[in-house]
């Protein structure tokens, strides 16, 4: 089935409500510029101590989502009121990883929503569908192919029902475009995850790091305000090799980006195993990639994880003779 057709299944199932495609002309992102709730920020002292000791005596369960990789779960989770900043190199797999991290936390039954400056909704789509099945959706394996692809759609359209929006709208777009979609998302949808891509298609400029610094500043309020978790892509500074593991300190832009988030991950992709592949024979124990925690600011752990990349799926997986993961059954992984 070629990429226009399921492009096509997808503008149906917008049409059918199901994946909501929000249009930057069909909404009035003006009135979500600013928090409206300002007399809510002044609080009693004495309501702050009566909830301190509620919540002393009958102390919160554990709210975190989890990644979708079992060996992340004891060490890393996704809080309410937080932003994780991915960030890595062109070509090193951000957006894939995020949009596997999208699927894992639809499966946990949170709303989410992607605003990527990046790629076009359909194909953020169309790369989504692929994970979500699990395989090379493109691969002519048999005939009737085109009846179970379709097929394959509405098991996607079942398992995101009311659980995911696209903002539609590629290119630059200003700061403030961005923080009023967002907004919007999480008061008038629900949204529970909002996923950014990228930082540097919301600023204007790489070297305005005020710019930079109030943006992630307006970021970090909002997740605050609205209780959502924030998901914002980002690049690193071009190093002297593609071998060379990175680390927060080669985030690209204002210095300030690590301080300001509450988790940082870095994403490398392993070009030198890529490199050895060319040459001759590799160890498939080593990992295809690594997603690095290099802070995590209210939990103990800053773990690396290293992951597999499945080519069929494009999914990452867990070791080097690990299938590709289910999606489609709702609960934790």
């Amino acid at each position: 089935m070629q990429v226009s057709e399921i492009q096509k299944r997808a503008q149906e199932l917008d049409q059918a409500r199901r994946i909501r495609i929000i249009k930057p002309d069909a909404v009035d992102f003006s009135k979500y510029l600013k928090p409206s709730d300002l007399d809510k920020k002044v609080r009693d002292a004495a309501a702050l101590i009566e909830e301190f000791r509620e919540e002393f005596v009958n102390p919160a369960q554990d709210v975190a989502q989890r990644m979708p990789w079992p060996k992340t779960h004891e060490g890393f989770g996704f809080r309410p009121g937080e932003v994780t900043v991915y960030a890595g190199g062109n070509g090193g797999g951000k957006s894939m990883i995020t949009g596997q991290i999208a699927l894992g936390l639809i499966r946990q039954g949170q709303k989410v929503m992607i605003a990527s400056f990046e790629m076009k909704p359909k194909r953020t789509l169309y790369r989504m569908l692929r994970q979500f099945a699990g395989e090379n959706i493109d691969a002519p394996r048999f005939s009737g192919r085109e009846k179970y692809i379709l097929e394959l759609v509405d098991r996607l359209q079942t398992f995101s029902f009311d659980k995911l929006w696209l903002y539609d709208q590629q290119g630059t777009v200003t700061s403030q475009q961005v923080i009023a979609v967002s907004r919007y998302s999480a008061v008038e949808l629900g949204v529970q995850h909002i996923f950014i891509d990228s930082l540097m298609k919301c600023v204007s400029g790489e070297d305005d790091y005020n710019a930079q610094k109030a943006f992630v500043d307006e970021l970090t309020s909002l997740a605050r305000d609205h209780g959502v978790h924030i998901h914002l892509i980002h690049h690193i500074r071009k190093l002297q090799s593609e071998e060379i593991q990175p680390n927060k300190n080669d985030i690209k832009g204002s210095g300030s980006i690590a301080d300001q988030v509450d988790n940082v991950l870095m994403v490398w992709r392993n070009k030198k195993k890529e490199h050895a592949a060319q040459v001759g024979t590799i160890d498939p124990s080593m990992p295809d990639a690594m997603l690095m925690c290099e802070k995590q600011r209210n939990g103990e752990a800053e773990d690396w994880y290293s992951l597999w990349y499945h080519k069929a799926s494009q999914q990452f997986v867990e070791s080097h003779d690990s299938v590709a993961m289910a999606f489609d059954v709702r609960g934790s992984f």
